[in-house]
């Protein structure tokens, strides 16, 4: 099974990522590990990707689908694979069906984990990590004893520019104007599983789980 993994930041994508792999019995493949793996072995489609990133261009589609298709052709992904951070685009998510249909493969599902904006907000606003020993606190599910302080070392904690509310708001305006059209995308060609991902982890985990056993039902 091929399933796709769609999620804002904050929506868990990545926890359910992991327990996704294990119960299915696939690869999990993340564009940008393959990107990192790639830039650091400096392999053709690595330097090809960097010689574009240095001049502070986007990578091309073609390039990042190319990385992906070589990664789903091992041997350890037969058994099928579980997509993360990718297609990030409609265009990508079209490409990718197209290079797979020439390949004999596809995409069998894609699963939308759903949560309220205000709730992602709160999540990825609320991070904040020590600057001695680099441990992370939430504000709300996981502070810290005293404020302002590492239980650990009690080193002073910040906020990363990435984690405060104008940026999250930001991120999440690009990530939904992205990625809604391939919630549709996916939705007209029946693939497409919604999942409410307001609730504990281990809650949204079975659904998925449910959801996608009476898919393949």
């Amino acid at each position: 099974m091929n399933v796709v993994l769609l999620g804002a930041p904050g929506a868990g994508k990545g926890t359910q990522a992991a327990v996704l792999t294990k119960q299915l019995g696939v690869v999990h493949v993340a564009s940008g590990d393959l990107f990192r793996k790639a830039l650091s072995e400096n392999t053709e489609l690595g330097l090809l990707a960097k010689s574009y990133m240095e001049k502070g261009d986007l990578v091309p589609d073609e390039v990042t689908i190319e990385m992906v298709l070589e990664r789903i052709r091992q041997p350890d992904c037969a058994p099928g694979v579980l997509f993360d951070g990718f297609p990030r685009t409609l265009s990508q998510a079209q490409a990718l069906d197209e290079k797979l249909d020439g390949e004999g493969k596809r995409i069998d599902r894609a699963v939308y984990i759903e949560v309220p904006e205000e709730e992602l907000v709160k999540r990825l606003s609320g991070r904040w990590i020590c600057r001695e020993c680099q441990t992370p606190y939430h504000s709300e599910s996981s502070p810290p004893k005293v404020a302002g302080k590492c239980d650990v070392c009690g080193g002073e904690l910040y906020q990363r520019a990435d984690d405060t509310e104008e940026t999250v708001r930001e991120r999440l305006k690009v990530f939904f104007s992205q990625t809604l059209p391939i919630v549709e995308y996916y939705e007209k060609q029946g693939k497409l599983l919604r999942v409410d991902g307001d609730r504990d982890i281990e809650e949204v985990s079975a659904a998925i789980a449910r959801l996608l056993e009476a898919g393949n039902a």
